[in-house]
């Protein structure tokens, strides 16, 4: 007998399988073709036949089968799975700001710019990152962009203008739900005290930072809270060589971020001393009203100036001359804060505030 190649089982082993298929099908056919098909009929009326074979047995009582059900039909599997397709939002939602928290981790949650959340809660924040506190409940919008509560004699033209958008990106963005009721889109009728997304828009944010204060005029920071000084001093120059201002040299929430942030928040345990950057004098210690809670603030007499916020203890006063490295204070976290840390800047008569991880010593 010759040896059959092994090209010659394969074609063999597929002739003898598509023939199985075939008999199955015809078997399953003949079966089905076997159950009455008049609408209405009980299974408990049609015949069974007892077999080897399990799946020719009917046992259904009282299941009513229309006609041509198992017949003609095509079954629709079933799915376990569900898939729902994501869909962006378009509508405003609420986050409540819990401890640690701070305007960068909210919007990062988000995707959005942390200027976003600043101009999604004007009323609560105030363009101003260190009002943020725990339990707030402030709004998300569902993209970058300003939240406008519209004012009686308002005019789109004027607020699209005012956000640096064009005035359709405000009347056709679907959450503002807009043109459905408008009779004349050139000139809609908006009432007053409708919220309204701004996609894209932008207003300037104001340094709520300690303002320049200079021993010359330290009582110009009155405004800032009863910390400030009210005299003329003279005393202690720095050098221009700015050390850590306390034990600890990382961050524990903003870096610098300009335009939300112009200083750094350094890590530390409350009760840490703080140390005076530089040689100079104190022109404002005490409590500040903006949200930085006990402030120092020295001038250091060469056109440089140091800050030291949310501080758990103040250990100078107005006028007081100190030297480079010189308790002046201790980190704690008063004020709007979410955590013990230092926040720390430095400003200069010619770059303003400047980034302090270029200019401390490391």
């Amino acid at each position: 007998m010759p040896k059959l190649k092994p090209r010659q089982i394969g074609i063999g082993l597929l002739v003898v399988a598509t023939i199985a298929a075939v008999a199955i099908a015809i078997h399953q056919f003949i079966r089905f073709r076997a159950i009455p098909s008049a609408t209405g009929s009980n299974l408990d009326s049609v015949p069974t036949t007892q077999s080897a074979d399990p799946l020719e047995t009917v046992d259904l009582p009282g299941l009513m089968i229309p006609k041509g059900a198992y017949i003609d039909g095509i079954h629709r599997l079933t799915a376990l799975d569900t898939i729902i397709p994501k869909r962006p939002s378009v509508d405003v939602t609420t986050y409540e700001v819990l401890p640690g928290d701070n305007l960068f981790l909210i919007a990062d949650k988000y995707g959005l710019r942390p200027e976003t959340i600043l101009w999604g809660n004007y009323d609560v924040l105030r363009d101003n990152p260190q009002f943020l506190s725990p339990g707030q409940i402030l709004n998300i919008l569902p993209t970058d962009g300003v939240y406008y509560q519209w004012a009686e004699g308002d005019n789109l033209d004027s607020i699209a203008s005012f956000f640096k958008v064009e005035p359709e990106v405000i009347l056709e963005y679907p959450g503002n739900r807009l043109l459905p009721d408008m009779t004349n889109p050139a000139t809609p009728e908006i009432a007053a005290g409708t919220w309204l997304i701004v996609p894209g828009g932008k207003r300037v944010l104001k340094d709520w930072g300690p303002p320049a204060i200079t021993r010359a005029n330290p009582a110009a920071a009155a405004y800032y809270g009863e910390g400030y000084c009210g005299n003329i001093y003279e005393g202690a120059i720095g050098i221009g060589s700015f050390i850590w201002p306390t034990v600890a040299t990382t961050l524990s929430g903003y870096d610098y971020s300009p335009p939300i942030h112009f200083g750094i928040d350094i890590a530390g345990a409350e009760g840490n001393a703080v140390f005076a950057t530089d040689s100079g004098v104190v022109v404002f210690a005490g409590w500040s009203q903006y949200g930085y809670g006990y402030l120092i603030v020295l001038d250091h007499g060469n056109g440089w100036q140091s800050a030291y916020a949310h501080l758990s203890a103040v250990s100078v006063v107005c006028g007081q001359s100190v030297g480079r490295g010189t308790v002046i204070g201790a980190v704690g976290t008063t004020g709007n804060s979410t955590g013990p840390h230092l926040h720390f800047e430095l400003r200069s008569d010619v770059y303003g505030k400047v980034n302090p991880w270029d200019f401390l010593i490391r």
